[in-house]
């Protein structure tokens, strides 16, 4: 529900502006709204349940999440859709911060834990790809408001049913870590470095909006980190990053979805734009790639994982990932979908099954019962921040590369398709640098301790790696 909504408004956008009056500029807030509460907030949700108890504060944050989508649907005007949106952000990232950190903890033996990974990755993969579908087939068959309305019933049997399945647990308490002044620092210092990236869309790379935001944003980062390194009770316990597995981990995510995250909005609009498919078989075009990931995150990657290791497995679907990417960057103004598009989506969705639950495990496989909902609410925020990155970096180069051939003469899809091309080949490009990452600094255990640790902790590593 909570992935989902981050695709499922981007199909309804044109029908939002014209019924609500948004203009040209402010319309993209309507996705930005949600984005900035929802990538500053992880760590700080994660932590808290850590603290409280994870299954307390994923409850709260499904209950708020159902609300603001209540809210969002009977908005009459852009300020109540916005506000709305902004707490619907904030119920996003209560609830996100802390499920990797609750399957860590209710599956602690090596297989278990790998199937419900490989369920979580494609729950993920689903809920974006399902976004695009149902929002197009609501949006044209009642209207805008019901892709948020759809939401309500889903969290009205969600939060009653994860009252009486998850077990209770209490947390470590709010003494072993009310570091006030670090929240502060670290939701002030992700809140506005998301919201710098979202707004370069606007102001561009090099702008004195972009540069001194940045610079706001970045100094309160590194103000967390030196506090963390002094507090009594750190909020994010820098011994996290000691593993050189889990940190390893936390940068490749970063880069690979910012490569990824690409096609995923490029591709719907070359499909739409340049190929001329409506809502409705757009989603049905971006649909082989959840069928993918879904068949390899469920059944094939948790044995391969728990027979070959993270590392193993994560490898080969990061080149998978950059060849389809590739592949898309080849795609012609006249193209056809099954010639020149599925054959790109295939290895991008088999690539993501497979990488997706390994880099999970890795960037789990320090992380202790006490600091779990740290470790996965770190692993969500670098998943937030690579996303917004790469949609923020690739789209405005596709659309400098588009305007530059429109000015050269180019036809119009000649010249979207141009600037389609470019963002895709640099998305590759990304991927492949986290491809060389993970294989310079991730590390499987050793085949003969593999027999007896795999039976206790099958992603553990040596501290001193």
């Amino acid at each position: 529900m909570v992935i989902l909504d981050g695709t499922i408004v981007s199909v309804a956008l044109p029908s939002i502006q014209h019924s609500l009056g948004f203009s040209s500029s402010s319309l993209a807030w309507v996705v930005n709204a949600y984005l900035v509460p929802f990538g500053g907030l992880l760590l700080l949700a994660g932590r808290l349940g850590d603290l409280i108890g994870r299954k307390r504060v994923f409850i709260a944050g499904l209950g708020i999440f159902t609300a603001a989508s209540l809210l969002c649907g009977v908005s009459q005007d852009p300020a109540m859709l916005l506000a709305s949106r902004f707490v619907q952000g904030i119920g996003g990232a209560v609830t996100s911060a802390v499920t990797l950190g609750m399957v860590v903890t209710l599956f602690p033996q090596p297989k278990e834990r790998a199937k419900a990974i490989g369920a979580y990755s494609f729950v993920q993969s689903a809920g974006g790809s399902l976004g695009l579908l149902a929002g197009g087939a609501l949006t044209q068959t009642i209207s805008w408001h019901w892709i948020f309305f759809v939401n309500v019933p889903i969290g009205i049997v969600a939060v009653p049913a994860a009252r009486r399945v998850l077990a209770a647990e209490q947390g470590v308490g709010l003494g072993r870590g009310t570091d006030v002044v670090g929240a502060l620092l670290v939701t002030s210092a992700l809140m506005l470095g998301v919201y710098t990236i979202v707004e370069t869309t606007a102001h561009g790379w090099t702008s004195a909006h972009t540069l001194s935001f940045g610079a706001a944003a970045l100094a309160l980062l590194l103000a967390f980190v030196a506090r963390q390194a002094q507090a009594p009770h750190p909020l994010l316990p820098l011994r996290v990053f000691r593993s050189r597995n889990v940190s390893g981990a936390m940068g490749t995510q970063a880069l690979m979805v910012a490569g990824m995250f690409s096609f995923q909005f490029l591709c719907v609009l070359y499909l739409q734009k340049v190929l001329g498919f409506d809502e409705i078989h757009t989603g049905l075009g971006i649909f082989p790639v959840s069928v993918a990931i879904g068949a390899l995150s469920l059944g094939l990657a948790p044995k391969l994982i728990a027979r070959f290791g993270p590392r193993a497995i994560l490898l080969p679907g990061l080149a998978l990932i950059a060849a389809g990417l590739a592949a898309l960057g080849r795609v012609p103004a006249g193209g056809s979908y099954a010639v020149d598009v599925l054959p790109a989506l295939l290895p991008l969705g088999i690539g993501f099954g497979l990488a997706m639950p390994a880099l999970a495990t890795l960037a789990m496989s320090a992380a202790t019962p006490q600091d779990s909902g740290i470790a996965s609410g770190m692993f969500n925020t670098m998943q937030q921040i690579g996303a917004a990155f790469g949609l923020a970096v690739l789209s405005t180069l596709a659309n400098a590369h588009t305007d530059a051939l429109l000015a050269d003469g180019a036809g119009t899809a000649s010249a979207l398709t141009g600037g389609y091309q470019l963002a895709f080949r640099i998305g590759a490009c990304l991927v492949a640098v986290s491809l060389l990452l993970a294989a310079a600094l991730l590390r499987s255990p050793a085949p003969a301790q593999r027999p007896t640790e795999a039976e206790e902790m099958p992603v553990a590593e040596n501290p001193a790696h």
